[in-house]
């Protein structure tokens, strides 16, 4: 069932609603929560980088405002306020509810959430909010009737004071440190959009004054901005931060280095990213194995990333990659269900999930943001001067790991880190010797490989550079760890991904032999990239007879309880292309098949019964023997005909004629009939040996 796009609104930062709303306290309860309130703002500590006056005064009032919440809690008169005097001071309740808000909102999250860069980008907004709000709270001390309170001598002096500091900010106040600071980063994002590299010097200023010191802050910053990408509601917004995430991750680059010891600290402390989360299967597209930003649904029905499916149709291709069909059509059709159910996941885990790239639609047109490209191309070429220049490997490794980070952001980092030369130099560090000398340099080099794979034009770069796919099997052989073996795996799956590449591959007994040792000795993620790989690999005929030489079946069989979905899935490919060899190799594997169709997922069960289905029709009495042995099968079948996929009711009933033939003595496999709803069958139970 769809779910309404309006359940999924943009993240609005606060204040929320209810900071607008009347407390509708007793006069007690009133008092007490204004001084509780007050006693919370005056704890807050001013921002240190930015609008520091504008904090440090409001605060500081506040503090001295709780003084008359102070007095009155002790007064007679706090329990027989007037009309006038109880609106009053639920005004000011409001009031300060939105001054805690938005000082929590934009300062104290800069350590959580709050982007500072976009706060700077925002500046004179936030300071024309402050006073505006210091001018409520003079209204609010104007008019509040003093006399009626009771109030001793120094607290309605304190009151008045306060009132006369408010009144006196006439005009929104903003530093001209904070407006210069500002100006300097739109210059610079302006010269950066020029093709003009911005001075390192007055860059490192810029982020040292905004406290961004070290490559973890920046980091963190990052994130920020993706975050604030959600907030945002209008396209020029939306462009603006994107073209602040070039240029900090430019910086971070280029100013700042991060050792072995803060990465692994940085991968334990940062923020979940999506490729870093067991993201849900049907979440990810079939063509990147990423998780999907905007799902379509093409004439299969299969479901792709609209960026990925785009890039393979404009390629020439007119057929489904996942099920090799042909496309009567084109078009491409908004999976809008799937997509706000990723957004759910994602608010759930934490994850961005509407973050730009360089080259957005905007009414139909694709529009660039040209500084944000150029901040990418200034990153992706700094970073691949440093690792052709480097004199250690562990200069290396840093560049490494940054262009690993790099690679994995968006379409147009892959595009510039490629056409600038990465891959050639990457191959350098596939060997087993530096496998054995500093394995993350390894990891890093084959997992950027892997990220740079994913754009279509790469895949054929990577094929034609020189020890490109020859050092990717090495890893896939011989990687100094499983992170490395499973990374070449999913490289190869990617690089599969276009059918030439996919028959050059399958010929290669290196990655076959390999994929195999891997699925069968690796951990279950190493364990997984590698049965897709071979399930991408056994969409090739000529292949599946080289998987079934290397023991693929019996593979399979091993692993069955391990990844059901993706063994089964293997399976019941192989079976379909591999002749009566792999059919008879898997005559041990009809059984676990039978307890598929009984604790198996709806997809699991599907394939089960369509391998079923193939065996038995392709193996002969032999193979339904096998089956119709089973105890309970036959309930097992209805049940499946009940309650399966509409493709799985298909094979079940197939299933069911093909035993009841078996049973009466008939050929078991020879009928032909294809119409297989379940009413063609009629209920009558079968007798089969238990």
């Amino acid at each position: 069932m769809a779910v309404s796009p309006q359940i999924f609104p943009p993240r609005k930062r606060r204040p929320s609603a209810g900071s607008f709303i009347s407390p509708k306290l007793s006069d007690i309860k009133l008092v007490e929560s204004l001084l509780v309130l007050s006693q919370e703002i005056s704890s807050l500590k001013h921002f240190q980088f930015l609008l520091k006056r504008n904090t440090l005064s409001i605060i500081r009032k506040i503090k001295l405002l709780g003084i008359l919440f102070e007095e009155l809690r002790g007064s007679q008169s706090a329990s027989v306020f007037s009309p006038s005097t109880l609106l009053c001071l639920e005004e000011m309740y409001i009031v300060l509810q939105r001054i805690k808000t938005l000082i929590e909102d934009c300062f104290y999250g800069a350590a959580t959430g709050c982007s500072r860069m976009w706060l700077l980008m925002q500046i004179e907004t936030v300071a024309n909010i402050f006073h505006e709000l210091t001018m409520d709270l003079s209204t609010l001390l104007d008019i509040l009737p003093l006399k009626e309170l009771d109030l001793s001598q120094d607290v309605e002096e304190v009151v008045v004071l306060i009132g006369k500091q408010c009144s006196q900010n006439d005009a929104t106040f903003l530093d001209p440190r904070d407006y210069n600071l500002r100006l300097e980063v739109l210059t610079m994002i302006d010269r950066i959009k020029k093709e003009i590299i911005p001075d390192h010097s007055k860059l490192r200023k810029i982020f040292q004054t905004l406290g961004l010191r070290d490559s973890s802050s920046c980091r963190e910053e990052i994130e920020s901005l993706e975050e604030e990408i959600q907030n945002q509601t209008d396209q020029k917004s939306k462009f603006q931060v994107v073209a602040l995430i070039g240029l900090v991750r430019y910086a971070k680059c280029v100013l700042f280095g991060e050792s072995s010891t803060q990465k692994l600290d940085s991968r334990r402390r940062r923020k979940k990213s999506a490729a870093e989360t067991n993201t849900p299967a049907d979440f990810r597209c079939p063509i990147t194995l990423e998780m999907m930003r905007d799902p379509v649904v093409v004439a299969t029905g299969q479901t792709y990333d609209r960026q990925s499916i785009s890039i393979w149709i404009e390629s020439g291709h007119n057929t489904c990659p996942k099920t090799g069909q042909s496309l009567v059509h084109t078009n491409l059709i908004p999976n809008t269900a799937l997509k706000n159910l990723i957004a759910m996941w994602c608010r759930d885990q934490k994850i961005p999930f509407e973050v730009m790239s360089s080259n957005e639609k905007v009414n139909g047109a694709v529009v660039t943001n040209k500084a944000a490209l150029e901040a990418t191309k200034m990153t992706a070429s700094f970073l691949i001067n440093k690792l052709s220049t480097s004199q250690s490997t562990e200069t290396a490794n840093d560049a490494v790991y940054e262009l690993r980070a790099l690679a994995k952001t968006d379409f147009d980092s892959r595009v510039c880190i490629a056409e600038a030369g990465a891959i050639p130099l990457l191959v350098r560090y596939l060997g087993s010797d530096t496998g054995s000398q500093l394995p993350n340099l390894q990891v890093n080099a084959v997992t950027t490989i892997l990220n740079l794979s994913i754009l279509e034009a790469n895949k054929t770069r990577i094929m034609e550079t020189d020890g490109a796919l020859n050092g990717v099997i090495e890893v896939l052989r011989s990687g100094a760890t499983w992170e490395a073996k499973g990374n070449a795996a999913a490289t190869i799956f990617s690089l599969s991904g276009v059918h030439a590449h996919r028959k050059r591959l399958g010929r290669k007994t290196r990655v076959v032999n390999g994929l195999m040792d891997l699925a069968r000795h690796g951990p279950t993620n190493s364990k997984r990239d590698a049965l897709v790989a071979i399930l991408n690999l056994a969409g090739d005929r000529e292949t599946v007879g080289k998987l079934v030489e290397g023991g693929v079946v019996e593979m399979v069989s091993e692993v069955v309880d391990v990844l059901p979905e993706e063994a089964v899935t293997i399976l019941e490919s192989v079976v379909k292309r591999g002749g009566m060899v792999a059919v008879a190799a898997a005559y041990k594997a009809v059984k676990k098949l039978g307890v598929l169709l009984r604790e198996g997922s709806d997809t699991a069960r599907e394939s089960a019964a369509a391998t079923l289905v193939t065996i038995c029709r392709k193996g002969g009495s032999e193979m339904v023997a096998e089956l119709a042995a089973m105890p309970g099968i036959e309930r097992l079948i209805w049940e499946l005909m009940e309650s399966g996929t509409a493709r799985a009711r298909r094979k079940a009933a197939t299933l069911l004629r093909i035993l009841r033939r078996w049973a009466a003595g008939l050929d078991a496999y020879a009928s032909t009939t294809t119409t297989t709803t379940t009413t063609t069958v009629t209920p009558s139970r079968i007798v089969l040996p238990s």
